[in-house]
């Protein structure tokens, strides 16, 4: 099903047969269309972990009680509907167990499997890029077309923050998705966006997707479709928190570590603070 990691993410020491949360990640960055290094992702995610202490105080619980293993990385293929029909099969065996999928990235392609297996009646996605194209450089399966390819398995999506696309594809997400952009996000203030976005959603079952390019290029840099103009890490938090306890499914993709860590140190705490807000809500 996978291959071990030389280093897994901390804290991650359940087994797991007795794990609710089962982290894994996809070095995969093929598709990329600018700058490649997302590959290196799900590794420097896990590095930086272990910089943080075990104990949130938000929540009031420490990482080291919470059943949290990870699986490692996935061998993955050099074709991008190859990567996320493994992915898929992968994360399907979580859901049947079970547990909820955490898949660190590598680029975003690998959501479209994680949606698959999931199977949710909404889809969130914080993002730069609107990512509605139908093709892009020669496949349906690009890091640009992952909405797209959501919409054709889930008909609720929503997009946050985003900043990017061609009239096309503003065009379907004013037809087919709740847009959100990163003009609005500021002008409305995150609270008031995610008030309406929590009565939109409630009681159903969520995938959330948080793109590390949906944050300003000037915040956390090492991306590799940088947008400046974007949202904040606290922003990004804030959305967790809100989301956390309806999600079945939630990954953190587009890390390329190029830059002196912080794109990793925010994507690290961003999913401890899903874990343990999720965690908390059905204590």
């Amino acid at each position: 099903m996978h291959e071990l990691a030389h280093l897994h993410f901390a804290d991650a020491d359940a087994s797991y047969e007795d794990a609710r949360y089962a982290v894994f990640g996809v070095p995969y960055d093929g598709t990329t269309s600018f700058r490649p290094g997302a590959r290196f992702g799900p590794r420097a995610i896990r590095e930086v972990s272990f910089n943080f202490e075990s104990y949130d105080p938000g929540t009031r619980i420490d990482f080291s009680e919470v059943p949290v293993t990870d699986l490692g990385d996935l061998a993955v293929s050099r074709l991008p509907e190859e990567v996320a029909g493994e992915v898929a099969d992968v994360a399907g065996d979580i859901v049947r167990d079970g547990k909820v999928p955490v898949m660190l990235g590598g680029e975003h392609t690998a959501t479209v499997g994680a949606v698959r297996a999931v199977r949710p009646e909404v889809y969130v996605v914080c993002d730069a890029h609107l990512d509605l194209r139908d093709e892009l450089d020669g496949t349906p399966y690009s890091h640009g077309c992952v909405t797209r390819r959501v919409l054709d398995t889930v008909e609720d999506v929503v997009i946050i923050g985003a900043r990017s696309g061609d009239r096309e594809q503003y065009e379907i997400a004013a037809e087919r998705t709740r847009l959100y952009t990163a003009d609005a996000v500021r002008e409305r203030g995150i609270a008031a966006v995610l008030r309406e976005v929590r009565e939109h959603v409630a009681g159903r079952r969520i995938y959330l997707s948080i793109d590390a390019d949906a944050i300003d290029c000037c915040l956390t840099p090492g991306l590799g479709t940088p947008e400046p103009f974007g949202m904040t890490p606290l922003e990004i938090r804030e959305v967790v928190r809100a989301l956390a306890p309806e999600v079945a499914g939630f990954d953190y993709v587009e890390v390329a570590p190029f830059d002196t860590g912080q794109t990793a140190a925010v994507a690290a705490q961003i999913v401890r603070e899903f874990i343990a807000r999720h965690w908390l809500a059905g204590q």
